[in-house]
């Protein structure tokens, strides 16, 4: 219990630092951000994010955890401790530095559509797949709740993340929560189903990629609300 009060006290801290800086990337491809005023989010599971003023709430650049900081004057090199992909961050001026207890907290709200979702297919997993069956609806991780948690025909666990509109940002979410639950010795391996109305390209590309598989679900036929008797054009 003890581990778990520090797990949770952990997460809650986050960093943020405005800083005139450049960024580079190295990993499976390079990439520079040339000196310029940004914000850099330091998040206590690891992971760091690169904003500018622009560019909507997407960051220019980022890490994922696991991942390690090593702080020395003038520059920053955080590196992903699973695939060794490093960011350097070359400081030439901080401007704001401050970090802040956040609190544990309470979870995204679903809206009514996507709450709707969950509690059909924990009925029925069904249709995410042939055989399956739920072992819990929101699945706790140090991280955040998993959405449904199932088994499949063999027994294999099986982490399902569910959507109303699958993007990127869904798949990132549940990549995350797959590299944690993998760890567990008791669930491992973890497989991973990415379930929506409607997934976006680019998302199916990623999720299929990080051998996610992708599931869209109609909301009116879950509900029983369609005859799927009856012939229709498409």
């Amino acid at each position: 219990m003890l581990g778990l009060g520090l797990a949770l006290a952990t997460l809650s801290r986050m960093r943020l630092v405005i800083a005139r800086c450049s960024v580079d990337y190295t990993g499976r491809l390079s990439a520079h951000l040339p000196m310029a005023p940004r914000l850099l989010m330091l998040k206590a599971d690891g992971s760091i994010l690169v904003h500018a003023d622009g560019g909507s709430y997407k960051p220019l650049n980022w890490m994922t955890p696991p991942c390690s900081l090593k702080e020395e004057d003038g520059l920053w090199t955080v590196t992903n401790n699973k695939s060794g992909d490093t960011l350097r961050i070359t400081i030439e001026e901080i401007l704001h530095d401050t970090t802040h207890e956040l609190g544990v907290d309470p979870g995204l709200q679903k809206d009514g559509v996507e709450a709707h979702l969950q509690e059909l297919l924990a009925a029925d997993p069904t249709p995410i797949g042939e055989g399956y069956s739920l072992v819990r609806r929101e699945f706790p991780t140090a991280i955040g709740p998993v959405d449904l948690m199932c088994r499949d025909s063999e027994g294999v666990s099986v982490a399902v993340e569910i959507k109303r509109r699958g993007e990127i940002d869904g798949v990132e979410q549940l990549t995350r929560y797959l590299e944690l639950l993998n760890r567990d010795p008791l669930l491992a391996p973890v497989q991973g189903v990415f379930c929506a109305q409607v997934i976006k390209p680019q998302a199916r590309v990623l999720a299929e990629d990080r051998g996610i598989r992708c599931v869209t679900v109609d909301y009116d036929t879950l509900r029983g609300t369609v005859d799927d008797s009856q012939p229709t054009l498409f």
